[in-house]
């Protein structure tokens, strides 16, 4: 196996828990959220997000465009930071390991601009990547093949000397077509111990 020369975090469910789902069962209660996400497809509102659109805007047209979810909606954008919640913490003391003996970490992770700044006020450890790269930023979100492209570019690295965590399945698929190294995300134990395997830390230091 070739050792990586960087480590590449996603950011949802790798660093920061996100389960929107889960928070409107919470705070509407199951029935009504199961009966508002088949009214709208709220993950395809927020990729327009992601993409670069102005965060309040795009949720409160798509609210407005539906009057009987419109406070509901609304709420993805007013009480976001309860949506991107809790940390990860063992994923974080990954990231601060990586760091520590020096080697090169990266952001690579679907979100907005607006609502990647709302993200950095509540979750200070977003500013220690050595770079990041953020859709909302590039114009482009994963798992289109342009975003891993401009990856390389940028950090003038590519193929196995990258090793890229994400939670989903599809996103991993177009990083390994490009010859990246990839971790499945599924917690950070596995994580962990990726990270032992691949010789970048010890198992002390993954602790």
């Amino acid at each position: 196996m070739t050792r990586p020369s960087a480590v590449i975090f996603d950011i949802g469910n790798v660093l920061i828990e996100w389960q929107p789902e889960r928070f409107y069962d919470r705070v509407v209660g199951k029935d009504r959220r199961v009966a508002m996400f088949e009214a709208i497809d709220l993950h395809a509102m927020n990729d327009e997000v992601d993409r670069g659109k102005n965060f309040q805007e795009t949720v409160y047209a798509a609210a407005d465009a539906k009057p009987e979810w419109t406070a509901e909606i609304r709420l993805w954008h007013d009480r976001w930071i309860e949506m991107a919640a809790p940390v990860i913490d063992y994923s974080v003391r990954l990231l601060r390991a990586l760091r520590r003996k020096g080697i090169p970490v990266f952001a690579l992770s679907n979100f907005g601009i607006q609502s990647f700044e709302l993200a950095e006020g509540h979750y200070p450890f977003l500013e220690e990547f050595d770079r990041r790269y953020i859709s909302g930023h590039m114009g482009v979100i994963k798992p289109e093949a342009r975003i891993y492209e401009m990856v390389e570019q940028d950090s003038g690295l590519s193929g196995p000397a990258l090793l890229f965590a994400d939670d989903r399945a599809d996103n991993i698929a177009a990083a390994a077509a490009r010859g990246w190294q990839t971790h499945l995300f599924e917690g950070p134990d596995g994580w962990a111990q990726r990270l032992v395997a691949a010789g970048l830390l010890t198992l002390q230091e993954a602790e």
